[in-house]
């Protein structure tokens, strides 16, 4: 088959579909990736098509009112101010959506990616299957990943509800933006006032989620073509080789604590590097810090401590003592995969679900969210992630049963069987 993948945003939400593709590559498919300049060379590197969608998100996430509104937390918040930003790129997203789609026997599209996915593969008459990195199918089992995870326990019907609810409250906000751009763009009829995505699925594609049974098992209301596949990990290229200032920082002590927000940025992150060094000095434990998109940074670094730009999760995280960062999908399914602790700061409601799995896994301790960590409060989650022996035992555990999983097989096997689909 010749499939295209659109997916928009950071490199958490492209990494995971270019193992996918690869895989599929694999498999004796053609794969192109649907997403922004910034990943061309990465995107290419693993043997995919590349085809452009416009638009920075870095700008976006880093610009100073995005960070404001990040560290406070508020989903509805971080959601306006996230539309706000696709307004001006939304009819560019579904002209170069609609020009990738152009020959391909099926559309691929999760996440931001699937408000272009959706009308692409309706315009073009082509199967579209829905693939995720989190949860979004209503269920009994749990609330909406969007709702604060503080909540009490309100039971199978409210949690049902609850995502019903957030899913609909998105789309009416957005829907709007894209009926207007489907006018324009593609000249196809307004949506309506039902939220879209899931009735796309009535003529019985399949959906794919990318984490592991054992992080989240398939809760049993959910429909039997969703399908929990494991995660889609991607593996460094072959060739690829460490920094040498990383393999020396590493051969010369104990292993360190890794520290990184991915593409959550800080207003002040000279004051968050500040914060960070001032725990790791109350433990006494070395760290690698990742500077991320402005998350952290500093030149005056003591010699306990070494920064990087960027480093794949696969090689490092097996050989540090304990993760640090926010709990973006991919960066968690890392951590968890490499058996040791992680200590979740949640900047959005998304990440403190992730944080909050893995403190009730009981491979971490509880999620501090951004707005609420300081000094004291980081060193004692530190402390906690390097001494708790049964912690970090059945961070080993379960980072064994994730390694016996092959997500990207799964899926792959489950993609194959939709060739000769139509829409």
């Amino acid at each position: 088959m010749r499939i295209a993948i659109i997916t928009i945003g950071s490199r958490g939400d492209v990494q995971p579909f270019v193992a996918l593709g690869q895989g599929l590559i694999k498999a004796g498919h053609t794969v192109r990736l649907v997403t922004h300049q910034d990943f061309e060379a990465f995107v290419k590197s693993y043997g995919l098509e590349f085809c452009l969608i416009r638009g920075n998100p870095q700008e976006m996430v880093g610009s100073q009112e995005m960070r404001e509104v990040l560290e406070k937390g508020n989903f509805v918040t971080i959601g306006r101010q996230m539309i706000r930003g696709a307004e001006r790129t939304i009819n560019e997203w579904m002209e170069d959506s609609l020009a990738a789609c152009q020959g391909v026997d099926l559309i691929i599209a999760g996440g931001v990616g699937l408000s272009a996915g959706i009308s692409v593969a309706e315009k073009l008459h082509l199967p579209l299957l829905q693939a995720f990195v989190f949860p979004v199918t209503p269920t009994r089992a749990f609330p909406s990943i969007l709702l604060p995870q503080t909540l009490p326990n309100l039971g199978g019907a409210f949690n049902l509800l609850s995502s019903h609810l957030i899913l609909q409250l998105m789309w009416l906000v957005s829907r709007p933006m894209l009926n207007q751009t489907r006018k324009k763009i593609l000249d196809l009829p307004p949506y309506s006032f039902a939220e879209p995505s899931q009735a796309s699925r009535s003529k019985g594609f399949p959906m794919l989620f990318g984490f592991s049974p054992s992080v989240i098992p398939k809760p049993t209301d959910w429909r039997t073509d969703d399908h929990v596949t494991g995660y889609w990990f991607l593996d460094p290229t072959d060739g690829w080789t460490p920094p040498p200032d990383l393999l020396d920082f590493l051969q010369v002590g104990p292993a360190p604590v890794y520290i990184g927000f991915g593409s959550m940025g800080s207003r002040k992150p000279g004051e968050t590097t500040d914060l960070v060094l001032q725990a790791l000095s109350k433990t006494g434990q070395r760290a690698i810090l990742l500077s991320g998109w402005g998350g952290l940074q500093k030149t005056d670094l003591p010699a306990s401590v070494c920064m990087i730009d960027s480093i794949p999760h696969a090689w490092l995280f097996p050989r540090v003592a304990a993760v640090v960062h926010h709990g973006g999908a991919g960066t968690t399914g890392a951590g968890l995969r490499a058996g040791v602790p992680s200590i979740v700061i949640p900047f959005t409601t998304e990440q403190e679900f992730w944080g909050q799995r893995i403190h009730k896994l009981g491979v971490g301790p509880a999620p501090i969210p951004r707005r609420k960590l300081t000094i004291d409060r980081l060193a004692q989650a530190i402390q906690e992630a390097v001494t708790n022996t049964a912690m970090r035992q059945r961070a080993v555990e379960l980072g064994a049963k994730i390694q016996a999983e092959d997500g990207i097989a799964n899926a792959v096997a489950i993609i194959q069987r939709m060739e000769g689909i139509k829409s």
